[in-house]
């Protein structure tokens, strides 16, 4: 779908919308990187007749530079609007509120980022009443069997961050949008490159854009996409009144990390499968998560779903948690680190030592290891995971 600036300029591909949507040069003197709005406030001009004032008014709800990256997000999703956040819990917390209410019931996947877990299971149940049931996510009839009369969301995070289980977004989209039942994604391990839950019925799309979208490791950052409706009341209430617009100097940098989203995320896919190839074949390593291969078990819901791979991944080695850290520590270029999507390659121990029983409850493997594939040399990174497994 082509996406038509308010110059009348017509951009029909990711990679242009990246470059150009809502840069509008004339607009900041023809320059090819817009300025930061680095200020709190507008001075608006106001309507005689309904002393209405018009354009931005305080930079708590909108803000001329985050404007700009809003716009090439929405555009990315295909969706009406776009809301940039200081962080990615900002996004996915006011898109959560937005269709909770007290006493309602969310379905919620057991893999999902643990901090919406938190949010919605501990600070939604114990001060609004709210009850979670969490299902695996590869089984849409569970999902469907886990519906209440009073179920006002399903959550989704489709691929999830641990071990990749995709949702049949438009079975979902349709059942939810057909019982009134709001829907939500964490689309950040895809990205608007690789997938648009939007165009399966999904309601609002959130991203912590600190990972791929930001690409450089220098901002925490969040957005979501939807509809016009939404949109608005949430930019008003969610967003507003929780503080959580981000700031025009984070929006800048954002826009930067936009401009290079697709080359990088071609390198990092390249990269991705062929580390992830190459840990399968490992004898080492048990088993390895990973959508591009082949031997992933949601392969074909992956190929309808996904366009294209990325750099993160998770493996099992067949190693006593111990065996397990010290393979860890004996990596050089994999630093140990929480997050992942900029240009550097990390690792982390997601199950390492957990029991049985508290891996079982994340529906996760116990001693699963999962890593980022940045931006080095992948012969460099291969070489690295090779030497570290060596060491158990």
């Amino acid at each position: 779908m082509a996406y038509v600036t308010r110059r009348d300029k017509t951009y029909k591909t990711k990679e242009d919308i990246c470059a150009h949507v809502g840069d509008e040069y004339s607009d900041y003197m023809g320059a090819v990187v817009p300025p930061i709005f680095q200020n709190s406030l507008f001075v608006c001009p106001v309507e005689p007749d309904t002393g209405e004032s018009r354009g931005h008014k305080y930079t708590r709800i909108s803000n001329p530079t985050t404007d700009i990256a809003e716009r090439k997000i929405a555009a990315l999703e295909g969706g009406e609007a776009g809301l940039c956040f200081s962080s990615g819990m900002g996004a996915i917390s006011a898109a959560i509120t937005y269709f909770v209410r007290k006493d309602c019931h969310v379905v919620l996947m057991c893999t999902t980022y643990g901090p919406t877990r938190i949010f919605l299971t501990q600070l939604l149940s114990e001060k609004f009443g709210v009850t979670v049931t969490c299902v695996k996510g590869d089984d849409t009839q569970e999902i469907f069997d886990a519906v209440k009369p009073e179920t006002a969301l399903i959550y989704l995070e489709s691929p999830s961050s641990a071990v990749f289980k995709i949702q049949d977004l438009e079975a979902i989209g349709s059942f939810a949008r057909k019982r009134g039942i709001g829907t939500v994604i964490d689309n950040s391990y895809a990205t608007p490159l690789h997938q648009n839950p939007l165009e399966y019925g999904i309601d609002l799309v959130c991203h912590t854009a600190s990972k791929y979208l930001g690409g450089h490791s220098d901002i925490v950052a969040g957005a979501l996409v939807g509809a016009k409706e939404p949109m608005d009341h949430i930019q008003e209430y969610e967003r507003a009144l929780y503080g959580s617009n981000m700031d025009p100097h984070q929006a800048w940098l954002l826009i930067r990390g936009i401009r290079t989203l697709p080359l990088r995320l071609r390198q990092h896919g390249e990269s991705g499968l062929a580390v992830a190839s190459f840990l399968e074949r490992h004898p080492k390593v048990k088993e390895v998560y990973y959508p591009g291969l082949d031997s992933f078990p949601q392969r074909e819901l992956a190929r309808k779903y996904l366009r294209g791979n990325n750099g993160l991944l998770s493996f099992v080695p067949d190693a006593t948690p111990e065996q397990a850290r010290r393979m860890m520590s004996a990596c050089r270029y994999f630093q140990h680190g929480v997050s992942w999507g900029g240009f550097e390659s990390l690792i982390i121990g997601i199950s390492v030592g957990k029991s049985p029983e508290e891996a079982a409850a994340l529906d996760i493997p116990t001693g699963l290891i999962r890593i980022h594939v940045g931006l080095e040399n992948v012969d460099t990174l291969m070489e690295d995971l090779d030497q570290a497994l060596n060491t158990m």
